[in-house]
């Protein structure tokens, strides 16, 4: 049952707005009849941006608390988009709480949905809603997920599995994979989230548009499907080549190397000498792909497979839906999973995505 709230308006904070995928949100919003106010540290970027779209914007530095609370009381609403959220997000929530505003993330950070969870109660005591995981971590799999649990009930093991045709990473998503290099994998059994060595597991999917190779990753599923779901037993996958998966037989050798200082500057060097994600025309070409089984204790089966948009579109696109469902009242209060308050045919509200039973 949805908690319905007075607010009738269509203005939010965009916090991070000027990162890449930030950037894109705010591009888009117009098409939700949005206006988000722009802001972050950096006022440069951010009023450039602002000035471009003809919005409103902010400069606050999340480590000003009595600034940013009182930012925050001027809005309904917060779309957090300024990672490595293992290191940002409970700053943001803890500010929500006091200025009783909700929370929206675009993370797929297990460690930040699981944090999250732990503030369900005091973000009740604050009539809030707490949802990281937004965009695509984590609506398209989560809404799979609950999808796979309606068709079997009894379902007592899960996985997905994503692959990306065409696209590539933003400089935000590459520094939060370079953050947790070297740190292996995690999985979900019997109900506790066990660690696992990264590729740990590999198999090949047919996820209809191709057939791809696919190993074991720390997904944001292995947190937000047992919330949606309650399926004990949880596996979530990524494409990769076969050769990369050969290679991870190895890292117990080289894992230590990968969490060095060292190591992870020089990446990060790296990363900063790229573009900053991909170009609107290969956004527009590339494909994200979803795909879902569930298996009971009898040993039957049901999967289910997706097509949607590149992954970043999807991100702005399922994060503006969100932002509008809440801003009409429509939310629970407390800690919550997209599919879990707007159903497993939420992700079918975004343009583009299709969906196949197999």
């Amino acid at each position: 049952m949805f908690v319905h709230f007075r607010m009738q308006t269509n203005s939010f904070l965009l916090y991070g707005a000027n990162g890449y995928t930030g950037r894109i949100i705010a591009q888009m919003a117009n098409e939700y009849a949005l206006k988000p106010i722009l802001a972050g540290r950096n006022e440069s970027a951010i009023k450039a941006l602002a000035n471009s779209l003809d919005l409103p914007y902010r400069i606050v530095d999340l480590t000003d608390s009595q600034a940013l609370s009182a930012l925050l009381k001027e809005v309904p609403l917060v779309l957090h988009a300024a990672g490595p959220f293992s290191q940002t997000s409970s700053i943001m929530i803890e500010a929500c709480i006091a200025s009783q505003t909700h929370y929206l993330d675009i993370t797929g950070e297990i460690s930040v949905f699981e944090a999250a969870k732990l503030y369900d109660t005091r973000a009740k005591q604050a009539g809030i809603m707490i949802m990281p995981g937004v965009g695509f971590d984590v609506v398209p799999t989560d809404c799979t997920a609950l999808y796979l649990k309606d068709r079997m009930p009894e379902a007592t093991q899960l996985k997905l599995a994503f692959a990306m045709i065409g696209g590539k990473l933003s400089h935000g998503t590459a520094a939060t994979m370079t953050e947790n290099m070297g740190e292996g994998g995690l999985v979900r059994e019997n109900g506790s989230i066990v660690r696992k060595p990264l590729g740990h597991k590999g198999f090949w999917v047919d996820f209809g548009l191709k057939k791809l190779f696919v190993m074991s990753i720390p997904w944001g599923d292995i947190s937000t499907a047992f919330t949606t779901t309650g399926i004990p037993n949880i596996e979530t996958y990524a494409a990769a080549s076969p050769k990369t998966f050969s290679l991870l037989k190895w890292q117990f050798l080289y894992n230590w190397l990968l969490r060095t200082s060292l190591v992870r500057n020089r990446a990060r060097k790296k990363i900063k000498l790229k573009p900053a994600g991909p170009s609107d025309e290969m956004r527009s070409k590339a494909k994200s792909l979803v795909w879902g089984e569930v298996q009971n204790t009898a040993g039957e089966k049901r999967s289910v497979r997706l097509q949607c948009p590149e992954g970043y579109t999807l991100t702005a696109l399922s994060s503006l839906i969100i932002i509008k469902k809440v801003l009409e009242g429509k939310l629970k209060t407390g800690y919550q999973t997209p599919a879990g308050v707007y159903g497993a045919d939420l992700v079918m509200e975004i343009p583009g995505v299709t969906r196949e039973a197999v």
